[in-house]
């Protein structure tokens, strides 16, 4: 039986001459994967996205007895257990909240329900930017009056009340289960900070335990606090975005320098006794910067015990990810420190001056996004989130024009949104990872171009997401041994979802 896209469900495919296609949507209509049921005991689904233009494309197979003869067998192997997911997501910046509201009423719940409903790619985590960042239209922090300690100045910006605020809240609305918030701070207010300024190199003054670290860990108290009035209790914080970035002389938007020790003792001493008396419950999760700096940063702050007892995990950015191969980085933060967990806390397309911006339909960035994705999850990553929820064509608002790409782009003029081919690459992943899934083994009968993750849910069925990158199609057939054996093929330049139930045999393993 072979089931081909369900009819309404289809992609409004448009082409701006970048190697695939956007998928339009509007107030009225939208392509939607639609609410996926497991299929029975025997067969599989398979859910298909191509340079071709293929989006969530799905089909029904049925599992046989016996080997197809494929020359490439990937097996699964149930019994090698690896880290449990915990999910996928994008930011609420305010760029991506501006983004969203321009939008009619009808479209901007479009565009919500296609993130966070059951019939969209059911994200879960959501990063909130603490004030401003690159992607806000004005420099700006919650206390901007010098010599506050104590923070009775400390307000939330229309840019919270009006925006993210109230979008948080409808995307938790339309989500069944519990969104995962997690918040970043990228600067401290000026009058904290050694250059007194928002932008360039500088870090807090004084020392780990001074009256500027305490005052700041406070401030991320307050922010909970104010978050918390809205009904928005957030899942973690992270100790600061990019901590290298205020470490850079004249460095061009809100950063705020920490060294490795400097992060350690501001844990200890600081944020980590403030956030276990407050909120006991949100996790603390380190570095939010690039790979590079594993496992040198996570040796720094984990070799210390009275920091660690506060910290849950490691956050990581995927710029560089080419010079920081995955098992020095990575694996080996993991084997080093296994009780933390790994987590990718920021990542977009468009942010090198070679290749910059909005590219409506590029391909290669959604094979990037997929391989990267998979590279995470096979060693150790438990979840992963994406820069920008929306962005306008330009790839802003930004006020200092570090324009990027992302998954959604808004074209306010004409009330529509695009779904980029990195959304459909985020979708292969978020949509049937759900968290508590642990990623098993996956074995090769050969050599292949073929990337390839697999994982047992909660449910007891199986996810298998295949890459293929290559010019070819390359037919291949995968054996559970709980069920049998499916035969399938990756199209040239394709992404491939299987998902199928264990049945009997195989919860009896």
């Amino acid at each position: 039986a072979v089931l081909g896209p369900l009819r309404g469900d289809c992609c409004q495919a448009r082409n701006f001459g970048h190697g695939s296609v956007v998928c339009v949507c509007n107030a009225t209509y939208c392509d939607s994967p639609g609410a996926v049921k497991l299929p029975p005991v025997g067969q599989f689904l398979s859910f298909l996205s191509s340079k071709a233009g293929s989006r969530l494309e799905k089909r029904q197979g049925q599992v046989q007895e016996n080997s197809t003869g494929a020359a490439l067998r990937l097996s699964i192997v149930p019994y090698q257990h690896y880290q449990k997911i915990k999910g996928f997501g994008g930011a609420m910046t305010d760029a991506a909240a501006i983004n969203i509201l321009s939008l009619s009423a009808g479209a901007q719940d479009q565009l919500l329900r296609q993130y966070f409903a059951p019939e969209g790619i059911e994200y879960n985590m959501v990063r909130v930017p603490m004030a401003s960042c690159d992607f806000s239209t004005h420099l700006y922090t919650y206390t901007d009056t010098p010599g506050d300690y104590n923070l009775t100045s400390f307000t939330l910006e229309k840019e919270d009340t009006q925006m993210k605020i109230p979008l948080l809240q409808k995307a938790q609305a339309l989500s069944p289960r519990p969104l995962s918030l997690f918040a970043s701070a990228w600067s401290a207010p000026a009058w904290m900070k050694t250059n007194d300024a928002l932008t360039g190199k500088g870090s807090l003054k004084g020392q780990p335990g001074g009256p500027e670290y305490k005052t700041w860990a406070q401030y991320y108290i307050r922010f909970l606090e104010e978050y918390g009035k809205y009904n928005l209790s957030f899942w973690a914080v992270t100790t600061g975005n990019e901590p290298t970035a205020g470490e850079m002389t004249n460095y061009s938007f809100q950063a705020l320098g920490f060294t490795p020790k400097t992060q350690r003792d501001w844990v200890a001493k600081d944020i980590g006794p403030a956030l276990h008396r407050a909120f006991p419950e949100t996790r603390i999760i380190m570095l939010d910067d690039n790979r590079l700096l594993l496992p040198y940063w996570a040796k720094a702050v984990l070799s210390d015990i009275h920091a660690a007892r506060y910290i849950h995990g490691i956050g990581v950015h995927w710029y560089f990810d080419k010079f920081a191969p995955a098992d020095i980085t990575l694996s080996t933060t993991h084997h080093l420190y296994p009780e933390y967990f790994l987590i990718g806390t920021e990542a977009c397309a468009g942010w090198t001056p070679l290749d910059r911006g909005v590219t409506l339909g590029s391909w290669e960035r959604a094979e990037d996004y997929a391989h990267d994705i998979m590279e995470d999850l096979n060693n150790y990553v438990v979840g992963w989130t994406d820069w920008n929820l929306a962005l306008n064509p330009e790839g802003g608002p930004n006020w200092v024009k570090n324009f990027v790409d992302s998954t959604i782009i808004v074209d306010q003029k004409q009330d529509v949104f695009y779904k980029q081919p990195t959304f459909y690459s985020m979708a292969h992943y978020s949509k049937f990872l759900w968290e508590g899934s642990q990623r098993v083994g996956v074995s090769y009968s050969q050599r292949s171009s073929l990337e390839s993750s697999a994982f047992i849910r909660p449910d007891q069925s199986v996810v298998l997401v295949i890459l293929n990158r290559s010019e070819e199609d390359i037919p291949f057939e995968v054996w559970d041994p709980a069920v049998g054996f499916l035969s399938a093929s990756a199209p040239a330049h394709s992404i491939l979802t299987f998902l199928w139930q264990e049945g009997l045999r195989g919860r009896r393993q």
